[in-house]
């Protein structure tokens, strides 16, 4: 591996203060959950590819507004580590649809939490509430992997 794989991350808030969450793990290997998101292509910025992967997990259309979190996570044991950059975003057309199937196959679970359920939930990173619910920036550095 060539360096850390870079990912761009939405954080969506609903009228009601809920936060989008998706579990990314294909027929329910995990039962984490996260913001939705995912790897950048090379020659799209960044808003691109975070627009392009929310509509493939979700089926919603964002617009991408400012830069809220800095998140590296990594595997101690293996090569794997990742740079995720986190985004506050702002539904402008679609709704979750239990229907919705994401074209790669990788998100199979979406879902509108409050900050309270989040808190009874495994989610990764570990400030993910700080981040949608506060207000700044954070970096986030260097976290283990879990599954």
């Amino acid at each position: 591996m060539s360096g850390p794989r870079l990912a761009v991350r939405a954080l969506i808030l609903d009228d009601r203060q809920r936060l989008l969450l998706v579990n990314a793990w294909p027929e329910g290997v995990s039962d984490l959950w996260t913001a939705p998101g995912g790897g950048v292509n090379r020659h799209t910025s960044l808003p691109d590819n975070l627009i392009r992967e929310v509509h493939e997990e979700t089926g919603l259309t964002v617009t991408v507004g400012a830069p809220v979190m800095v998140n590296e996570f990594h595997d101690p044991g293996g090569t794997f580590h990742q740079v995720d950059l986190y985004f506050r975003c702002t539904v402008v057309a679609g709704t979750i649809a239990q229907d919705w199937r994401d074209p790669e196959g990788v998100v199979t679970q979406r879902r509108w939490v409050t900050r309270e359920e989040m808190a009874l939930l495994r989610v990764k990173p570990d400030r993910l509430a700080q981040a949608a619910w506060g207000e700044g920036v954070i970096y986030d550095p260097l976290e283990p992997i879990i599954r």
